[in-house]
């Protein structure tokens, strides 16, 4: 049998794939079609509120009652100081004029008017809605909603980025471990948003594989058959993918941005700050080469949340150059067919040419 069966059976899906959450790309028809595949799919729902995350699940469950995973963002936030005050009055100005140079005209919010969510209330939801299988990134859930989540019968899936990182979730508690390699597109989730571990990711999931007695999920440049047996062959039981879904029919993004995809090359591709204060792997562009080496870059989400209306006025006027578009390393052929099509390639591929 070529698929490891331990997370499947865990999870209660026939092939242990999972889609990778990628808020702002993913959709819930995306995590309905990963289901269809039999595959994981992977609700994102990032710092939003209570009342968006129950919508989101009520949305998704109209689509499909098999099991997905709702995904939140469990980072720190930090503290308004004077100091924060005075640097986001000074990033914001520098944006706005940044944009309108290249003829984008935008109003960003000021900080009184952001607003920045606990986990803690998207945990209270998600036991209220009976999710199950609940993944986060960023960091690690607090001991009292482990304890929450463990007593509503839920399985948990941390994000590591280094062996710290999988030991502290190991010791926690958390039944599964998703090691993210480097080579993977949009945020890095690693629990210090300013630390980078420069550690390839096969290197990574093997050090780990060795270290940690809980079953492991890899994420991090799998986009076909050869990718995902490697890293099988090093000790994985779960295989996450995102960038082989980006263009797929039910992604959020737009054609400009799938046209993007299509033409990138190697060099292109790299970590950067620039967007929302933590490292996230995309395209390079002016946005991202007037900013990332700048003074103008907050702690995140202030700055996610300070960019967010930038970024929506790129997508609306089609312009690559202010928009984020994640990617991972692995560059194919970006395939328009529906998520559930591409899935069920992946997975015949697997079992046809190396099973």
């Amino acid at each position: 049998m070529f698929w490891p069966d331990t997370i499947s059976k865990k999870l209660g899906i026939e092939y242990p794939v999972i889609q990778a959450p990628m808020f702002g790309v993913s959709t819930t028809e995306m995590v309905a079609a990963a289901t269809r595949a039999g595959c994981l799919g992977s609700l994102a729902l990032a710092d939003l509120s209570a009342d968006q995350t129950v919508a989101l699940i009520r949305e998704t469950r109209t689509l499909t009652n098999l099991p997905f995973a709702a995904n939140i963002f469990v980072h720190h936030i930090p503290e308004i100081t004077d100091a924060l005050k005075d640097k986001y009055l000074k990033t914001k100005q520098f944006i706005e004029q940044l944009a309108l140079e290249h003829h984008i005209e935008v109003k960003l919010p000021d900080l009184e008017e952001i607003k920045v969510n606990s986990y803690h209330e998207q945990v209270d939801a998600i036991i209220q809605e009976q999710c199950k299988i609940v993944s986060f990134t960023f960091g690690n859930l607090d001991d009292k909603s482990i304890q929450k989540l463990k007593e509503n019968g839920t399985i948990l899936i941390g994000t590591c980025t280094s062996l710290k990182e999988a030991q502290i979730l190991e010791k926690s508690g958390i039944d599964i471990i998703c090691v993210q390699g480097i080579e993977a597109g949009g945020h890095r989730g690693t629990f210090d948003a300013d630390h980078i571990l420069q550690i390839g990711g096969l290197s990574l999931l093997s050090h780990i594989y060795d270290h940690v007695n809980v079953p492991l999920i890899y994420a991090g440049g799998i986009y076909n058959a050869k990718t995902l047996r490697a890293v099988k062959d090093l000790g994985a039981q779960g295989f996450q993918v995102g960038n082989l879904l980006l263009a797929s029919q039910e992604s959020a993004l737009l054609p400009f941005e799938k046209e993007r995809l299509h033409n990138v090359k190697e060099e292109d591709i790299l970590l950067t700050k620039s967007f929302s204060g933590r490292y996230a792997r995309g395209i390079n562009n002016k946005y991202i080469q007037a900013v990332e080496n700048s003074e103008y870059i907050l702690p995140y989400p202030y700055q996610n949340k300070l960019t967010n209306a930038l970024r929506k006025a790129a997508k609306s006027l089609q312009n690559p150059e202010f928009a984020g578009i994640w990617i991972g390393q692995s560059i194919h052929q970006y395939s328009e067919l529906s998520a559930e099509e591409i899935l069920k390639k992946l997975i015949w591929e697997c079992e046809d040419r190396l099973g």
